[in-house]
């Protein structure tokens, strides 16, 4: 009996050492599973640790490079939008840049600053940490945008230029030039054909096709004899009004100011008014048919009134030409009675002309 408890007890604690191994390993396996599931979960960044990785297309030593404390970004250079010949405009910032004493780091720190659009999100689509030289960006730049120039101007846009209707021939060929100028390569013979056929109709192009002009040099000399002829009638048309208003308009107010003829007057003993209105009535003299040319009839005032032009804007008494007429017929003797006092004195006065000229 001793002995069948003792296997009994033996049993049993081979079993729970069985099951007690059995829960280990178990517990293990849990352990195991969980530390594998937490390492394969993103684990958070640490706030204060700072990341190596270069953010942008450029290398960690180019963005901690530093500039000089003096420079200055130029701001001549009109940014790139994707449109234009890549290769000019690089040419056109190395040179702006080298006067300002740029490296080729400094290059490339500044180069974002003259990208606008598409281009602009080119550079920001490049690699990150990819660029570490200038070099290698321009030549990147360049192959990405070099169809770009295609589409700006080639020889073919230069037949889309035509003399507009009122425009003048030099405003045309300069139009013109500042388009053929920005073609690589351009031909000379696709040049003048061009330039030829976009002349508008009219007699400087009827004598182009006389001429027939070989070279664009030939060309010009023509076009600039046609220029000086359009100048020449631009500066008479625009003379013309100058020469309105200094000599035809103030023609009217000038005869208001008639010269008198007459150095002296004889002073009559009644107005002019009423010796013109007699001498009308008497019909010894007549008035003038062309009236109305003594005064801008349009602007004149009517509160005064001339009885010899029979017109408003003067008065009688104030007419050069009416006093004139008086003159001439006192000294002619037909206003004796309009004289008084002074008809002895002009008497004497021609008598002693007289005696004058018999003596002689």
């Amino acid at each position: 009996m001793a002995a069948q408890i003792a296997e009994l007890n033996h049993v049993r604690i081979e079993n729970n050492d069985t099951r007690h191994q059995e829960d280990n390993e178990h517990h293990s396996e849990l352990t195991h599973v969980s530390e594998t599931l937490r390492a394969e979960e993103p684990q958070p960044e640490e706030e204060n640790e700072e990341s190596d990785e270069p953010v942008g297309p450029f290398t960690t030593e180019v963005m901690n490079f530093e500039l000089p404390k003096r420079f200055t970004l130029p701001l001549t250079l009109t940014p790139y939008d994707g449109l234009g010949v890549p290769k000019k405009f690089l040419k056109k910032l190395r040179s702006i840049m080298i006067i300002n004493g740029a490296s080729d780091t400094v290059l490339c720190h500044c180069f974002p600053n003259y990208l606008d659009g598409p281009a602009l999100d080119w550079l920001c689509a490049l690699p990150a940490g990819s660029i570490s030289r200038f070099q290698q960006l321009a030549k990147l730049f360049e192959e990405h945008f070099a169809g770009s120039a295609i589409y700006l101007n080639d020889s073919d846009y230069l037949n889309t230029i035509k003399q507009g209707q009122n425009e003048s021939l030099k405003d045309y060929m300069t139009h013109f030039m500042k388009i053929a100028i920005s073609i690589p390569g351009l031909h000379p013979e696709v040049h003048l054909h061009a330039i030829k056929n976009g002349l508008r109709p009219g007699k400087f192009q009827e004598t182009i096709a006389v001429a027939k002009p070989k070279t664009f040099a030939e060309f010009r000399e023509k076009a600039k004899g046609q220029i000086d002829i359009e100048e020449l009638r631009q500066a008479r048309k625009s003379d013309k009004p100058i020469y309105r208003d200094k000599y035809k308009a103030p023609s009217s107010k000038q005869s208001f100011k008639l010269t008198p003829r007459f150095d002296s007057y004889m002073q009559f003993n009644t107005r002019q008014e009423d010796i013109i209105k007699e001498i009308l009535n008497s019909k010894l003299i007549k008035p003038p048919r062309k009236a109305g040319t003594y005064q801008d009839t349009k602007n004149a005032d009517k509160s005064k009134y001339c009885a010899f032009h029979q017109k408003h804007g003067h008065t009688t008494d104030d007419c050069v030409v009416a006093k004139d007429l008086l003159e001439r017929l006192a000294q002619q003797g037909h206003l004796d009675k309009y004289i008084g006092g002074h008809i002895q004195k002009r008497t004497t006065i021609s008598t002693n002309s007289d005696l004058t000229e018999q003596q002689h």
